[in-house]
C-alpha cells in the first residue's frame, strides 16, 4: 500500500509558513522591480545538457543531485536544480542579446537531490535576479547593493554578513590553478575520494569541499589574492569601493570560491549562523563566459539568487494577513440573503467568511477563531427592517446599520 505522505526531503506549504514565504517574495519583488528588473519564468525542467554542460561535469548537482529522466521520445530532462541556466538559455534562445542591458528577476521551485536539513529540501523555492550585457564593477556594485536592500526590508540585515571575494579573469584563474594544483598534488593522500577525481578535472572545485579531511587541507592552501592580475584587482578594488560608497559592510573571504564552474571575477554570500551548518541565504557572482558557452555571444552577466524558505525561517515575526469579516446568519430567510451580502462585499475588495451551519454562539466561536475583526449578524427580524447588527470583535461593541450602508461602513 502507497503511504500518504510527502516524499523525503518535500513538504506541504499552508498557514503561517506559507504567510511568510509569500511575505519573502512581495518584498524582494518590490525591492528588484524598483531597480528596474522584469519578471521572467522559464519551464521547470530543461533538457539536461542545459545543465549538465554549463554547471561543470565535476559539481556536486551535476554528479550527485540532479533529478533527471528520459521522456517517451528518448530525450533527456533535468528537473531545474537552479535558476541562474534556464535563464541564460532562455536569453540566447529568445534574442535578447539584441536589447541590451537585460535585468531579470524570477522564483519558483527547484530541485535537488541532497541530504534534507534544516532549511534545505529536495524541493525548494528560489528567488533570484540576473542582469546581462553589463561588463563593469558597477552592475556587480548594484546586484550586492539590491541584495542588502532586499534583506534591509526583511528586517534581516542585522543577522547576515556579506562574504565577498574575486576569482579574477581567465588569466588569473590559470595562474592560480597551477598554484592550487602543485599545493594539493602534495597533500593527495589527505584529500577525500571526491576531491582527488576533482584535482585532475577542476581544482578550484576543492576549495568548495565540505568534507572536514578537505578543509583542513584548504586551510593552507595559496590564497587566490595572490594571483590576481592588476585588471582584476583593479575591477575588484572598484567593487569594494562601491560598496564603501554605499555604507555596505562586507568580509573579504579569500576561501570563497562558489559552488559552480561558471563564475568569474566577483562572487559573494550573504550568510548567517541562525540556520546551523548551513548557514548561506543569499549567494551569487559574475559569470562573464556563461553566456558564449550557451550559444550566444560573449556578453557579461552577473547574479544572486536566495532560498525563499531559509529566508523565511528567519523572520522574527508573523507577517500582517488581512483580517476576515464573519457573515452570521440566523434563520431561513437571512441563510439565503447571506449568500447575496458576502458577494457584493466581496466584490468590493473585502474579506469575508461565510458561515456555513451551526447556531449563534458556534459560529461566534469559529468567527473569534479565524481571528475576524468583525461580525455581520443577520436575523429575521433585522432584514425585515432592511437592517443588520455589525460587532466589533476586538472591542466588543455592535450596533445596527441600514443594509444599503454595509459597504460603505467597511469600505
Amino acid at each position: 500500500m502507497v503511504k500518504l505522505q510527502t516524499v523525503r526531503g518535500t513538504y506541504d506549504l499552508y498557514g503561517s509558513r506559507k504567510q511568510k514565504m509569500k511575505q519573502v517574495l512581495a518584498i524582494g519583488e518590490n525591492v528588484v522591480e524598483n531597480y528596474g528588473f522584469e519578471e521572467i519564468e522559464t519551464p521547470i525542467f530543461e533538457f539536461t545538457e542545459v545543465f549538465a554542460r554549463n554547471l561543470g561535469d565535476t559539481s556536486d548537482i551535476v554528479t550527485k543531485e540532479m533529478y533527471s529522466f528520459e521522456d517517451k521520445s528518448g530525450e533527456s530532462l533535468t528537473l531545474r536544480p537552479e535558476g541562474t541556466a534556464g535563464i541564460v538559455r532562455a536569453f540566447v534562445s529568445n534574442g535578447m542579446q539584441q536589447n541590451l542591458p537585460v535585468k531579470l528577476y524570477y522564483h519558483g521551485p527547484m530541485f535537488r537531490y541532497e541530504r534534507p536539513q534544516k532549511g534545505r529540501q529536495r524541493q525548494f523555492t528560489q528567488f533570484g535576479v540576473e542582469l546581462l550585457g553589463v561588463d563593469t564593477p558597477q552592475a556587480d556594485i548594484e546586484v550586492i547593493a539590491m541584495a542588502y536592500d532586499f534583506l534591509q526590508k526583511l528586517g534581516l540585515s542585522h543577522q547576515v554578513t556579506v562574504e565577498i571575494n574575486s576569482l579574477g579573469d581567465k588569466e588569473s584563474r590559470d595562474n592560480y590553478r597551477q598554484k592550487l594544483v602543485d599545493y594539493l598534488q602534495n597533500h593527495i593522500d589527505e584529500l577525500s575520494e571526491d576531491s582527488r577525481v576533482r584535482l585532475d578535472k577542476n581544482p578550484l572545485r576543492v576549495l568548495d569541499s565540505k568534507e572536514q579531511c578537505d578543509k583542513q587541507v584548504i586551510e593552507n592552501a595559496p590564497l587566490y589574492a595572490d594571483s590576481l592580475n592588476e585588471t582584476s584587482q583593479k575591477f575588484f578594488a572598484q567593487v569594494l569601493a562601491g560598496l564603501d560608497l554605499l555604507g555596505i559592510k562586507y568580509h573579504v573571504n579569500n576561501r570563497l570560491v562558489r559552488g559552480l564552474d561558471y563564475y568569474n571575477h566577483t562572487v559573494f554570500e550573504l550568510v548567517t549562523d541562525e540556520l546551523g551548518a548551513q548557514g548561506t541565504v543569499l549567494a551569487g557572482g559574475r559569470y562573464n563566459g556563461l553566456v558564449e558557452q550557451m550559444g550566444g555571444d560573449n556578453i557579461a552577466g552577473i547574479g544572486w539568487a536566495c532560498g525563499v524558505e531559509r529566508l523565511s525561517m528567519l523572520l522574527d515575526k508573523e507577517p500582517d494577513v488581512k483580517r476576515p469579516i464573519a457573515i452570521i446568519p440566523i434563520g431561513e430567510k437571512a441563510e439565503k440573503k447571506s449568500l447575496e451580502i458576502a458577494y457584493q462585499l466581496r466584490c468590493a475588495g473585502l474579506k469575508i467568511d461565510q458561515s456555513y451551519t451551526g447556531n449563534l454562539k458556534k459560529r461566534m466561536i469559529k468567527a473569534n477563531k479565524i481571528n475576524a475583526q468583525s461580525a455581520i449578524i443577520l436575523g429575521d427580524d433585522e432584514l425585515a427592517q432592511g437592517e443588520i447588527v455589525v460587532k466589533n470583535l476586538d472591542s466588543g461593541e455592535q450596533k445596527k446599520i441600514a443594509l444599503k450602508r454595509l459597504i460603505e461602513e467597511f469600505k
